[in-house]
């Protein structure tokens, strides 16, 4: 879900054993991993529906594996009416329809575990969807067993306090059902009413459901907008304009920390897999809380304060330096951090933080994979970006498919802006952007279906797709290859401190990770001019572990450059 307005071949059916007990022998094996978000829905689709499924993502295990990657973040997949792409659960021990059965999720499953790759679960439990059985007996009366499994507000009190809704067409979070005269609460979408978590009946259906997929054999558990999930449920009233700080109001209440830690108790630390939440709080003390390991709560922090400084064209790679310094800084010694600049939610990494113009292909892509898989914290790699994939530069409204990118177009509109300028910054930010089909070759529609794909396919996709790439030494998809590999090889960029180097420079983010005897200086040329960078180091004697351009590096940086130097030490 957004935040920012305040965000496998093998193909036997084999039966899943239940787990009893903890299924992972090493319990931080996230701390090294590198971690591949997989959009199903554009991934690959088996059966020419034009909709991306479980087979096609089994059909192309092969090559996720050929990545060196550890593990797949897969987006939801549960049964949906799919008024947010998925985030709108009806059913969460079913599979969608679009996306299969669950016997293709246990073959899933089963081909991955065969090849050492990991299943991190996306999981929603902020809201359901309004189709949900839970949330259908919850409107049928005021005294039906269900009805505080939701926030309702009886309409003889009045209107309730005003809550802002994130993906509401006129962003009020209070909704009016006549059927029992009240408003329930959604800061999602309509469809998306909040679940009530204060109730303990709620809950524990939430870990049984959990539990469920735990004893099927998933690795990992990533929580949706789950800052959001404890209520101030004697609904103060709030200051207008709060909406422009939405999380400072209404995120990272008090009772969080009690069902992360009962969360924790009954499910996480029995099955000893890896947990995750969207968001990190409104403060470093509130991602400590979250994910010290002392608190038996999560295990990582998922921050935005780096990726939302894109979030319109043209950004300050100072203050980029200062956000990632100071997170690393803050987690140095207790906690752990995930690193990332791309997902669901946003727009293409590469159109966003560098470059997606053809004369910085493939250097800008790969400047952000050299950065990403250097940091210290888990990398999270969002799928298509390992080829260097751009934003589709739609231009109409009715390219996009994105319900609350569509819902805040006619918002706009209302309030007063052209279309030309919503249209322009959609180009831009919009999430759909980054949800276009996976490139695969060039045949009709980029190989990713045979009928007519769920969204357009980006039509680049004839000279950036993975068959080209794979053949192509020089290719952006080679060297995010070589990068994972470097990642795996020295210890020093998981483990190692970081130090910043040359902060001021305003082209160049270049610093230092060092573990045990050994020192690794990674230099980014973050423009797309010719750069140079003080780094205090004679790197005549440094030797080159990786670098971008055919050609070895020289004190000049080339735009986009990225070196990455072991050096020697005393």
């Amino acid at each position: 879900m957004i935040v920012a307005a305040l965000q496998w071949c093998g193909c036997q059916n084999t039966p899943t054993t239940k787990a009893t007990t903890i299924t992972n022998k090493d319990s931080n094996w996230w701390k090294s991993a590198v971690i591949y978000q997989l959009y199903p829905r554009s991934f690959k689709d088996s059966d020419g529906d034009g909709i991306g499924d479980l087979k096609g993502i089994l059909s192309e295990l092969d090559y996720l594996q050929s990545l060196g990657i550890d593990a797949i973040w897969l987006n939801p997949i549960y049964s949906s009416p799919n008024d947010d792409n998925g985030y709108d659960v009806s059913d969460y021990r079913a599979i969608m329809k679009d996306f299969g059965t669950m016997e293709d999720f246990d073959a899933l499953l089963a081909a991955m575990h065969q090849r050492g790759l990991k299943l991190i679960m996306d999981i929603v439990v902020n809201h359901s969807s309004d189709e949900h059985d839970w949330f259908r007996q919850s409107r049928s009366s005021r005294n039906n067993p269900y009805r505080n499994y939701y926030h309702w507000w009886p309409a003889e009190k009045g209107k309730p306090p005003y809550r802002y809704s994130l993906f509401d067409i006129n962003h009020d979070a209070w909704k009016y059902d006549s059927l029992t005269n009240a408003y329930y609460l959604h800061y999602f979408g309509v469809k998306q009413p909040d679940l009530n978590w204060e109730n303990p009946k709620l809950r524990q259906e939430i870990y049984d459901m959990m539990e469920f997929w735990a004893q099927k054999g998933v690795d990992g558990f990533r929580l949706d907008a789950f800052q959001f999930a404890a209520k101030d449920t004697s609904w103060p009233h709030l200051p207008q304009g709060y909406e422009q700080q939405f999380a400072k109001h209404v995120a990272m209440k008090p009772a969080i920390h009690n069902y992360l830690r009962e969360m924790n108790e009954q499910v996480l630390s029995k099955y000893g897999v890896m947990s995750v939440a969207e968001g990190a709080g409104n403060s470093f003390e509130d991602a400590h809380q979250l994910v010290d390991a002392a608190r038996k709560e999560l295990n990582m922090a998922y921050a935005f304060e780096a990726v939302d400084l894109a979030k319109s064209s043209g950004y300050n790679l100072l203050q980029f330096k200062r956000v990632f310094s100071t997170w690393d800084s803050a987690f140095a010694k207790e906690g752990w951090l995930s690193i990332f600049l791309a997902n669901h939610d946003n727009a293409r990494m590469v159109t966003r933080f560098a470059s997606d113009a053809p004369e910085h292909n493939p250097y800008a892509a790969t400047m952000l994979h050299t950065f990403l898989l250097s940091m210290r914290g888990t990398p999270y790699c969002y799928y298509g970006d390992e080829l260097g994939m751009t934003n589709p530069g739609f231009n109409s409204i009715t390219d996009y498919r994105d319900k609350p990118a569509l819902n805040d177009y006619q918002y706009q509109l209302k309030q007063g802006k052209k279309a030309a300028t919503i249209l322009t910054e959609m180009r831009f930010s919009c999430r759909d952007n980054g949800r276009t089909p996976m490139q695969w070759n060039t045949s009709a529609n980029a190989g990713f279906t045979t009928g007519t794909p769920w969204i357009a396919v980006n039509k680049n996709y004839t000279t950036l797709n993975v068959a080209a790439q794979q053949k192509d030494s020089t290719s952006c998809l080679t060297y995010f290859k070589k990068m994972v590999a470097l990642r795996k090889r020295e210890p020093a960029l998981v483990h190692g401190s970081y130090t910043l180097v040359d902060a001021n420079n305003q082209q160049v983010y270049a610093y230092t990770r060092s573990w045990k005897d050994k020192k690794v200086l990674v230099l980014l040329n973050f423009s797309g001019k010719q750069a140079t960078v003080q780094t205090g180091y004679q790197l005549s004697t440094a030797t080159p572990l990786l670098y971008n351009y055919a050609t070895p590096p020289s004190a000049t940086l080339r735009p986009y450059e990225a070196v990455v130097y072991a050096l020697q030490t005393p």
